[in-house]
């Protein structure tokens, strides 16, 4: 697909703007139910049509189509989630203190609070999730879900796709609740769009952080959402080690090389007590995977500049390392080797390789582990792999070190759940917002903010705050107050 001109990817981005903007208030203003068969229509319309958006996106993406059928069915779940959401209104956060002539320190008026959609959502697809993190994943589900009209910026990637899943789309949404727009100069238009209310964005750290200053520099700076870069490390226990080592290595192989290694949840290292054997086995999980098609050029040349500089770096030792002059998208799975020292003292080690490939490192005792494990950058998962019956005190010490969004016990990171109490986030750099998941049913939160209504005749209020509760939705009334009367 060409690139637009500037001037070109200006008027794409505020059009696109526009007419979401156009869309909102009727949007914001639909009847729960309604909104909710909005969102399971957009997952109907995927059931319907699956054989075809997975041959589009299997030309595009080469992800496999027996994977490519397994994210489209995780997409139709986030969306009928999400669905399930807005039906319940519990989202919507809704605090009745009604007036009390009273209350002390001060009479109290009548005062009710809930969230609403903060306007039009510009949401960046990912190269990796062509269904569950594109065009109606789950940003654009969670985003609709809150009221929101959302603008797609389409992955370069896979754009047939993208305009075939909007297409399909289109057929069952209003005008302007859903579009979506191509280019990289588009996308940095977007952002600063006067229309757009928040961003959404996964992607690297180099290509969000870019974003993020642009959303920070608008004269009117707006929420930016990004999930980023993440090592996600692996701690193996001495116990653990000694009594399932191998299991611990086949299923570390397995998780780190799923779909070429390019899942931002990827086990990047794999902490090892000192002395232990697990050298050849690794190297023969490794050895044992074929090359295997990357999702484009761009992320097989990154891909190989990261793993050629790693391997370069003298406190660095190869465990497998293919020739990796294969076609030009494919790359081998490659095992590399080094010491916590060499990570405390070498922080350009601390980089995310995003391909098949991890990083072994050794440890020597359990304070050498703990002075490394303070020194990594915080990220999506860190997992322990210990024995419940020996390594409680040793779990408590190890998670006061790692900083993370998931902490992980005898699982390994790759596959994310989509339920309510996932947390699919982290501190900087894994995301712009450590306070926000972008998976599970708290990602709707990212596309609301709060209002309080004082004194408003009940026939003006918002339904869900009105006396009657005409939506029928969960609601807190009449909280015990903070402050006591004298003598309470």
């Amino acid at each position: 697909m060409p690139t637009p001109s500037p001037v070109a990817a200006s008027r794409a981005a505020h059009a696109a703007a526009e007419a979401a903007q156009a869309a909102a208030p009727a949007l914001a203003a639909l009847p729960l139910p309604l909104r909710a068969s909005l969102l399971r229509g957009l997952s109907q319309v995927l059931g319907n049509n699956d054989a075809h958006l997975v041959s589009v996106a299997e030309d595009e993406t080469k992800l496999g189509v027996e994977r490519l059928k397994g994210e489209i069915r995780r997409t139709r779940a986030q969306l009928e989630m999400f669905a399930r959401v807005v039906e319940n209104g519990g989202f919507l956060d809704a605090v009745i203190d009604h007036a009390d002539p009273a209350a002390r320190p001060a009479p109290r008026p009548d005062i009710r609070r809930m969230l609403v959609p903060l306007g039009p959502v510009a949401v960046f697809s990912a190269s990796n999730f062509p269904f569950a993190f594109s065009v109606l994943g789950g940003d654009t589900a969670s985003a609709l879900a809150a009221g929101c009209p959302v603008v797609v910026k389409a992955h370069e990637g896979h754009p047939r796709l993208s305009d075939l899943t909007t297409e399909l789309a289109a057929t069952f949404l209003p005008p302007g609740i859903l579009t979506v727009v191509h280019g990289r100069e588009t996308g940095r238009e977007l952002v600063t769009d006067p229309a757009i209310r928040a961003v959404g964005f996964t992607g690297s750290t180099t290509g969000g952080r870019a974003l993020l200053d642009l959303a920070a520099g608008r004269p009117d700076p707006i929420p930016f959402y990004g999930e980023l870069g993440s090592l996600n490390p692996v701690v193996v226990t001495p116990t653990a080690c000694a009594a399932r080592g191998a299991d611990i290595v086949r299923e570390f192989a397995a998780s780190a090389t799923l779909g070429q290694g390019q899942f931002c949840t990827k086990p990047g290292l794999l902490f090892l007590p000192e002395g232990h054997t697990l050298d050849d086995a690794l190297r023969g999980e490794f050895a044992s995977r074929a090359p295997a098609p990357l999702l484009g050029e761009w992320i097989a040349d990154a891909y190989r500049t990261t793993l050629n500089a790693l391997a370069a770096h003298p406190a660095v030792r190869p465990l497998h390392q293919p020739d990796q002059q294969t076609e030009a998208c494919y790359a081998a799975p490659a095992l590399l080797a080094t010491t916590t020292e060499a990570l405390r003292t070498s922080p350009e080690l601390l980089m995310e390789c995003f391909g098949p490939t991890a990083l072994i490192v050794t440890y020597t005792t359990h304070q050498d582990l703990l002075q490394t494990l303070r020194v990594l950058p915080a990220g999506l998962t860190a997992t322990i792999q210990g024995q419940e019956s020996e390594d409680e005190d040793l779990f408590h010490t190890l998670t006061a070190a790692l900083h993370t969004g998931r902490l992980i016990w005898n699982g390994w990171p790759t596959g994310v759940a989509v339920t309510a109490a996932m947390h699919h986030g982290g501190p900087w750099p894994a995301t712009t917002s450590p306070l926000h998941t972008s998976v599970g049913t708290r990602a709707i939160n990212r596309w609301l903010r709060p209002i309080s209504y004082q004194n408003v005749p009940d026939a003006f209020l918002p339904a869900p705050l009105q006396e009657g509760n005409p939506w029928d939705i969960p609601r807190e009334v009449n909280l015990p107050s903070q402050h006591k009367n004298p003598g309470e």
